[in-house]
């Protein structure tokens, strides 16, 4: 059966296709299933089916489309990562445990998404505890990367941005705290939006059986993810804005226009590598050509700044932090040898796994006055602010590369240019966002030479999400986007 016309369109064209009644929801959705049930054996994105539903939920929106009615994402297939709860599917975040366990009621973003008309096909996969860049788990495998099915998707919404590549509809939500919108979206080819922090409620992604109820998770995000720039908008426009179990009913954040519209008036710094983790000749020739073409356009392009928070300290914050927050979840036996190996810490050990296992075993005191340097950080980018409009930047430092399930992530390593380094020292670039809530868009350049999706990530001010949000746009526009796999164009 080939691809039907619909299948990579964007959402905001599929929208206007329903609109002029030049295709059905039924069709779409029909369209989305059957590329699941061709490719997916494959794949492996979708780890959880909800088609008798979304079925359902696609005839309801062609009737309220015959009738005239209008809302953001009626008719539009959609997936969501499995950490998210969708009342009567499990929701495992990969622990076996937790297999058998279904929420009763939607998580607040879903809740949102069947309100603007969306169609939820099903769940994709994640790595165990949405913890790796690889998405793996013993209840539903290993998903792998539409471009080289030997190769990692990307996580921990690893599931999410391979079903996007596949045409698996046009969108779809993930989560972020280490990366984990914007690297799979990096190794699939396609865009992912991590919001600022806190701007959409994260009610209901919850890892189970706790309990659905607001909170703050620090620096951790949820946020959209699409095939194309232009859709990022949509979907976060429909999941932003305060719990109303917070702030009550009816209350609606209203976000800063873009600061320009047009890629001659933008600002931008441009940071293709550093020494504490380069990025590798892949990466930093699609920055460089990236960086040629914005010139080209008329933008302003910048390639070092004083104003550039420094990179080494801020990322060792990073860790501390990060592992601060996700260490208080860590069971007891393996906080105690973190404790063990934290005391034969040398204070001259400032490396990255250093920094880590620091976190993980730091004290209140210490988290304060850690939080006091992150203040301190975010007033340097309040301040770079003042004279770029965004940071482009790479997301990770190679493309993606071969699955390595070895059990300690410290041990892994990644090669880049023929130097070893250690698997979660990746951190680093998507943690200069994450570390100050700062809105950061992932944008697909092209291809390596290997056949590899490459790209970068654009920073922008916080709460201005639609600064990023539109350079990505008219980058797409201007100089391309997303590129099918050639495996599944079909």
């Amino acid at each position: 059966m080939a691809k039907s016309e619909w299948s990579f369109k964007s959402a905001v064209a599929l929208s206007a296709a329903l609109t002029a009644k030049k295709v059905s929801a039924v069709e779409l959705t029909q369209d989305a299933i059957d590329r699941i049930e061709r490719h997916d054996g494959k794949v492996n994105a979708i780890c959880v089916r909800d088609f008798d539903r979304a079925l359902d939920a696609a005839r309801e929106a062609d009737a309220a489309l015959a009738r005239g009615e209008r809302n953001p994402l009626l008719g539009l297939p959609i997936t969501v990562k499995e950490s998210y709860n969708v009342a009567g599917l499990p929701t495992t975040w990969g622990w076996t445990p937790q297999k058998d366990f279904k929420p009763a009621e939607d998580a607040l973003s879903i809740t949102r998404v069947k309100s603007a008309g969306g169609v939820i096909l099903g769940k994709t996969n994640v790595p165990v505890g949405l913890a790796d860049w690889q998405s793996y788990n013993e209840i539903y495998g290993t998903t792998n990367n539409p471009f080289d099915l030997g190769r990692t998707p990307g996580g921990s919404s690893g599931g999410s941005s391979a079903a996007l590549a596949v045409g698996y509809g046009p969108l779809s939500l993930g989560s972020d705290i280490g990366g984990s919108l914007r690297v799979p979206a990096f190794h699939c080819g396609v865009y992912a939006h991590k919001p600022t922090y806190n701007l959409c409620p994260t009610r209901g992604h919850t890892p189970p059986p706790f309990r659905a109820i607001p909170m703050e998770r620090d620096m951790a995000v949820i946020g959209p993810m699409a095939r194309s720039a232009v859709d990022l908008p949509l979907l976060l426009d429909v999941i932003a804005g305060p719990d109303p179990l917070d702030l009550g009913v009816g209350y609606k954040l209203a976000l800063p226009e873009a600061r320009h519209r047009a890629l001659k008036d933008f600002r931008v710094l441009v940071i293709d590598s550093h020494p504490l983790l380069p990025a590798n000749a892949d990466i930093r020739g699609a920055i460089e050509k990236l960086a040629d073409q914005l010139s080209r356009a008329g933008a302003s392009i910048t390639r070092e700044s004083p104003l550039f928070p420094d990179f080494t300290d801020a990322s060792r914050l990073y860790m501390r932090m990060l592992m601060g927050f996700l260490g208080a979840f860590l069971p007891p036996d393996i906080l105690a040898g973190a404790r063990a190996g934290a005391a034969q810490l040398s204070p001259e050990d400032k490396s990255l796994a250093a920094e880590r296992l620091r976190g993980m075993t730091s004290t209140h005191q210490a988290w304060v006055f850690d939080e006091g340097a992150r203040a301190g950080l975010r007033a340097q980018w309040r301040h770079l602010f003042r004279t770029f409009d965004a940071v482009i930047c790479p997301i990770m430092p190679t493309p993606a590369y071969p699955h390595d399930h070895s059990p300690e992530q410290e041990e892994r390593r990644i090669n880049i240019d023929g130097r070893d380094f250690a698997y979660p020292d990746q951190l680093a670039w998507p943690g200069i966002a994450t570390l100050t809530g700062l809105p950061a868009t992932a944008v697909p350049l092209g291809l390596s030479k290997a056949g590899l999706p490459v790209g970068v990530q654009i920073i922008g001010p916080f709460l201005e999400d639609h600064t990023p949000l539109k350079l990505a746009e008219l980058i797409e526009r201007e100089f391309g986007g997303f590129v099918p796999p050639p495996l599944f164009n079909d």
